[in-house]
């Protein structure tokens, strides 16, 4: 017989029973689509990650840290008996720092953390946030993605960029609108006439007395300041970029001028002198991720911490291949019941053709030629399961993905798309169910193969 043959004999077999052979494929079907659903999912999510970083640059990006106290006192300690030990020196992330760094070779560019608590008042709302400091070459670089306006063109400018997620909870839906309107930050700053000894000491007990200007007694005053918006940032979906965590950006020529109190922490009244003296971090953005490593190397020979993305990219990948060895080991669940329902149904068929195979073999018909039809039969469940079982999962998968946005579209999160469809898991997903339905009708065909024609032609 030809191949065209069982295919049209395994056919016409399985129309003979429709409803029974509906009900088995679309058990394949189901099981495949939940298959891949989930799969799609997690190459989803692998996919807007590295597509994030590499859209950002982020994997060329370097953040480089001041030394803990601890590592100070081993460095200190291991080095008391050294002659240099007199002149070493504790390397301060300011700005001399930043013009060293610049000069580097592979290094484009470098800028410092520079952050402090703040009220934005925008028409009738306000909400307290921390205000970032960039340099305009910073915000013109493409790292900040804008869903209106543009970025400041100058350090010294008056402008301000705001975030999408910050309008919408001062209940601005349209960032198109916010362009052009002023906004007001008011800033905290130690007063020293509420530092009185007496102040303080009743503050720590509990006392907070009368209110005071607003101030509840708090030795803090604030000051205010008028900006313009130029700008409204997107917030990312998944990972944003690293060096941007904040829903204001200002200028630094604007925010030298403000008086400020720049705690962005409780912690940072437990810093050193030395620590104090400069900026928490400096990022620094190469022009190569081959640059990485050597001045990772040279910043750790000064003594500073460092922290680059690239260096956890592998725990990603590894973390991404646990995920989808769970999701994978959760479809092959649903795989599973239906090839047991392959099983039932070539079983049955077994039982119900008893005398059609006794006759097959009577007039010639091999062991083989009977396997091979049972085979078939099999792929051709698995085959159309497979077909359907991706449609399905395609579009469960699309409705999620558009619910999804929906929601997430109101706490302004831009649309991504949370499932991919590689050519890969598209061909995975027809191939794969036929494999499994071959393996399910092993039994049910070496059964019928097994089938004595004597005692066939004699059942009733």
């Amino acid at each position: 017989m030809r191949i065209s043959d069982y295919i049209e004999q395994s056919f016409s077999n399985l129309c003979k029973k429709k409803l029974r052979t509906i009900l088995t494929t679309s058990g394949v079907m189901i099981g495949i689509g939940a298959l891949v659903s989930m799969f799609s999912f997690g190459q989803g999510v692998q996919k807007n990650v590295t597509d994030r970083f590499k859209e950002l640059d982020l994997l060329n990006y370097i953040t480089v840290f001041p030394p803990s106290e601890e590592s100070q006192a081993k460095k200190s300690s291991a080095k008391e008996d050294a002659e240099e030990d007199e002149t070493q020196q504790v390397h301060i992330l300011d700005d001399d720092f930043i013009q060293e760094v610049t000069k580097i070779k592979g290094v484009e560019s470098a800028f410092p953390e520079v952050r402090f608590p703040a009220l934005v008042r925008y028409k009738e709302n306000q909400k307290f946030s921390l205000i970032q400091v960039l340099s305009a070459d910073i915000c013109q670089s493409g790292l900040m993605k804008l869903r209106a306006g543009k970025p400041y063109a100058a350090d010294d400018a008056n402008s301000l960029i705001i975030s999408d997620t910050l309008l919408r909870r001062m209940k601005v839906k349209d960032p198109q609108k916010a362009i052009g309107e002023k906004v007001e930050v008011s800033t905290l700053m130690l007063d020293s006439d509420l530092l009185s000894p007496a102040n303080v000491t009743s503050l720590m007990q509990g006392d907070r007395g009368p209110r005071r200007a607003g101030t509840d007694r708090l030795p803090f005053s604030s000051q205010s300041y008028t900006f313009t918006i130029v700008g409204v940032a997107e917030r990312m979906g998944f990972f944003g970029s690293m060096p941007l965590r904040s829903d204001v950006v200002i200028p630094p020529g604007a925010a030298q001028k403000m008086k400020k109190l720049s705690l962005t922490s409780i912690w940072d009244f437990f810093q050193s002198p030395e620590q104090a003296k400069g900026y928490p971090s400096v990022s620094i953005k190469l022009s190569s991720a081959k640059y990485i490593e050597p001045i990772k190397a040279r910043m750790e020979d000064l003594g500073l911490k460092t922290f680059a993305l690239i260096d956890h990219l592998e725990e990603l990948k590894t973390g991404f291949i646990f995920m989808d060895m769970f999701l994978f080991a959760l479809g092959m669940i649903a795989i599973t019941v239906a090839s047991l329902g392959i099983i039932n149904t070539m079983v049955m068929s077994i039982l119900e053709r008893y005398k059609e195979i006794g006759i097959m073999k009577a007039v010639g018909a091999s062991d083989r030629d009977v396997k091979k039809i049972f085979f078939f039969e099999s792929g051709v469940i698995g085959f159309f399961g497979g077909v359907f079982g991706l449609a399905l999962g395609w579009i469960v998968s699309m409705l999620i993905n558009e619910v999804v946005n929906y929601f997430l579209a109101k706490q302004a999160v831009p649309y991504v798309d949370y499932f991919s469809f590689p050519w890969w898991l598209c061909l995975g997903a027809v191939i794969f169910p036929i494999l499994i339905s071959l393996v399910a009708g092993i039994y049910p065909a070496s059964r019928a193969a097994r089938v004595d024609p004597v005692v066939a032609l004699r059942h009733d």
